[in-house]
Formats: C-alpha cells, structure tokens, sequence
C-alpha cells in the first residue's frame, strides 16, 4: 500500500493517514471539478472515510473488493496509486483504465480492485460471481461489496441475498447508509424505518450495526465478519450508519435536508474525532498527526500536478479493450 511517504506509522496512525488522504484526495477533486478539469459526474466520499478505511483495513491481498460510484474512498483504502486514480479521474491515459473509466469507473485488477460501478446495485450480482468464483478454487479468500441504502430498492439486491445464502457464498455485504438516496431520505422511500440489517434474517444471513464514523469500530465488527466467512459460515452483511457531507454528487443544491442535520453529523467528522482520540490516549503526538497531514498534503498536490502532466488518450483508444 502506497505510504504517502510515511514510514514505520503505528496502525493507529496509518487508519487516520488513510482517512486523511481520502478526504484531501476528494477535496481536490471537488476543486479540479470546479475548474473543468474533471468531467461528468463526481460523488464524493467526504463524511464517510471511517467506514471504508475500518472495513477494508481487515482484508487481505487475495481479497476482491467491489464498489459503487462513489469508490473514490474504496479504491485509496485498497492501496491503489494515487497518482494513477487522479489521473483517471482527470481522462488521462495514465489512469488507472487508461482514462476511460474516470471516476465512478476506478479499477484496478493487481489489487483486487474490481471496480466501482455506476448502476445502482449493480455491483451486488457481480461481487456475488466473484465470491463464487473463490468458492469455487477451494480457497478462504472473500469478496466485500460496498452498495449503498438506494440499492436496496432494486430487485437484484433481494436476488443477490438470496441466492448468495442458498449457495453459501465468501461474501460480505457491506451497506454505507448515509440516509439518503440521492435526493430522498429513507425515512421518506421505505417502509419498516431507517434500519436494514434486521431484515438480513430473512435470508438466514448474520447481520450486525456499526456506527460508521468510528473506525476502530468498523474494523472491529468486520474482523469478526471476516473471520466467521473464512471459517465457511456463508455470506455476512454489515449496515454502517454513516453521512455524506457534500451533496450526492458535486452537482447536488441539497434542498432536500437542512444544514442543521449536516453539522450535527460533521460534530462526529472522523477525520477530526479520531485524531483528536489518539492524542487523548496517548496513541499519538500532535507533531505526529501534523507530519500525516503534510505527508498527504504533499502526496495529494503531486497527484494532482501528475494529472496535469499527463497526456488525453489517443483517439484510436477508444476500440481497445471494449469486449462483447
């Protein structure tokens, strides 16, 4: 995993380095978005760093993770380039998909990265492939799927649970509910309440809560998750309640909730909750957490400049690597 230049961080440190590159990482997105330089659409996943940082900290490198449209924070966690995933969201040929994929579309194969998607919950079926696909080698490697509390409107996301509890897959069904689908609370767009994973026992599915701004605690519930698919208890599924900050895309006005609810939930920001927590505890220096913060400061400033730097395809790119 690329270590922005930090070397011999203690884990603790290395969840909050993680935490902090994610949330520069996207503000310098929504900043290069606003100058054009990005296209199309951006998610960002600025609020929710704690749960994908906790979760995939337990993974290992024979792992598959699969994401949704806002991976930005998933694909930083997994370790990819930094440099790289810039300039794919910049269109550039030095991208992660050569530039082709740009920011719902991170991919990286080598580690285990098998992309953000862009339909809602279309990711589920896949990851449920994959998970097969281990079962299948006879390993005890797992697949994560991220998907978020608008997918669970979809048919596939009952035909996923479904079928991966009847075939016993390595899967664990990681749910970012951030309360809102795009513009609509859940309260408004589903029956039975905010809560989702009580409903896992329909399938026969173990299902836990975490408080998705805590990221000790994320990492905690997901080890044991981990643990119990490894030991070939089947699927497992996680709901972490966590909030996006910015609007469901940089587009988004946010009409649709108050700024009231927004700063209630930024008084529990993990990115400043948790280092604050660490030098209560003694875990840590304030000259520690400062040298984090220059360290990613530093690694996001060159990514970004790497980005310019890079050259657009070439036009004869767009028929490579398009499959039917």
């Amino acid at each position: 995993m690329d270590d922005g230049g930090i070397v011999g961080v203690t884990e603790h440190l290395e969840l909050y380095r993680q935490m902090y590159l994610i949330r520069q990482f996207e503000l310098a997105c929504g900043e290069n978005y606003t100058k054009g330089l990005i296209r199309g659409f951006l998610h960002l996943y600025i609020g929710q760093e704690a749960s994908g940082v906790g979760a995939l900290s337990t993974l290992r490198d024979d792992d598959y993770v699969v994401s949704h449209y806002r991976d930005h924070g998933h694909a930083l966690a997994r370790g990819l380039d930094v440099n790289r995933s810039m300039a794919e969201l910049f269109g550039r040929a030095t991208g992660t998909s050569k530039g082709k994929g740009g920011s719902m579309h991170l991919f990286d194969a080598a580690k285990g990265f098998m992309g953000g998607h862009a339909i809602v919950a279309g990711q589920l079926p896949l990851a449920a492939g994959l998970a097969l696909a281990q079962q299948y080698n006879d390993t005890d490697a797992l697949t994560i799927c991220f998907f978020g509390d608008g997918s669970t409107n979809q048919g596939l996301y009952h035909e996923t649970m479904n079928l991966a509890a009847i075939w016993k897959l390595p899967v664990l069904f990681f749910l970012e509910n951030n309360m809102y689908g795009m513009g609509s609370s859940i309260e408004r767009v589903r029956a039975g309440g905010i809560d989702f994973y009580p409903g896992m026992a329909t399938y026969g599915i173990p299902a836990a809560e975490v408080d998705g701004m805590d990221v000790l605690a994320v990492k905690e519930v997901t080890e044991l998750a981990v643990a119990r698919i490894r030991n070939g208890d089947g699927p497992q599924f996680i709901e972490a309640k966590t909030f996006r900050f910015a609007g469901h895309s940089l587009a988004d006005g946010q009409k649709y909730r108050g700024q009231e609810e927004v700063k209630e939930w930024e008084e529990r920001d993990p990115v400043a909750t948790f280092p604050a927590k660490l030098i209560e505890m003694g875990l840590a220096t304030s000259d520690q957490i400062n040298q984090v913060k220059a360290d990613v400061d530093e690694a996001v400033a060159i990514a970004v400049k790497f980005a310019e730097d890079s050259s657009e395809p070439e036009l004869s790119e767009i028929y490579n690597d398009v499959l039917a």
